[in-house]
């Protein structure tokens, strides 16, 4: 099956890189935002932290609302980036679906202060960013949901559970990892990422027949 490249939703920044200012705000906001909370950092606090003026915050971002979602589109824009790297290399199903877990999980937890703040504050994105979080997400499933399908539909994966199901734990699991991976605890990313892909991987690998 032939797939497009993916193009997310919302694209007004992303035609161009950032620039110094753009990313000294939004770490500043990114670490704000994990630390307090969305409501308990202001706009004040986080011009003092990133060593900027209100009107070069204001410039670059329309208001705190469009900070929160920028931290999360900047963080699905790479994973979105990273599938249509390993997908374009045209690799077996299995390892496709090694490479897009591991680096799925790897940077999840890289930026796992960007997942954080996305899982306890999304609720107050307007109708409009939802949306578009919505719809890059569903990209991003579809997508692999088809790499798993293929798969099965070609006796590679077994077929025991959906490749719907298959997707929903993959990336369940991923959603959860702001509530219990610490960026300093005593499990590297990689090596998370390698043991969290090699589960999946066993788990959809075909009993022997009569096993």
């Amino acid at each position: 099956m032939v797939r497009r490249p993916f193009v997310p939703a919302h694209r007004q920044r992303s035609a161009a890189p950032r620039n110094p200012v753009e990313d000294r705000i939004l770490a500043a906001a990114v670490r704000l935002f994990a630390e307090r909370g969305f409501d308990g950092a202001s706009v004040q606090e986080v011009v003092d932290a990133a060593q900027v003026t209100k009107g070069a915050l204001y410039h670059y971002f329309d208001s705190k609302v469009d900070l929160l979602f920028e931290i999360y589109h900047a963080l699905i824009t790479r994973q979105l980036a990273d599938f249509d790297r390993i997908v374009a290399a045209g690799l077996p199903p299995a390892e496709t679906v090694r490479e897009v877990v591991e680096a799925l999980v790897r940077s999840t937890a890289t930026h796992i202060d960007e997942a954080k703040v996305f899982t306890r504050d999304k609720h107050r994105l307007d109708d409009q960013r939802m949306h578009a979080v919505r719809a890059e997400r569903r990209r991003y499933h579809v997508a692999f949901r088809e790499i798993i399908q293929d798969g099965q539909d070609a006796g590679v994966f077994s077929a025991e559970a959906s490749a719907e199901t298959v997707t929903f734990i993959v990336f369940g699991m991923v959603n959860e990892m702001p509530l219990w991976y610490r960026a300093n605890g005593p499990k590297p990313a990689a090596e998370l990422a390698a043991e969290a892909a090699a589960f999946i991987l066993a788990a959809l690998t075909p009993r022997p027949a009569g096993g």
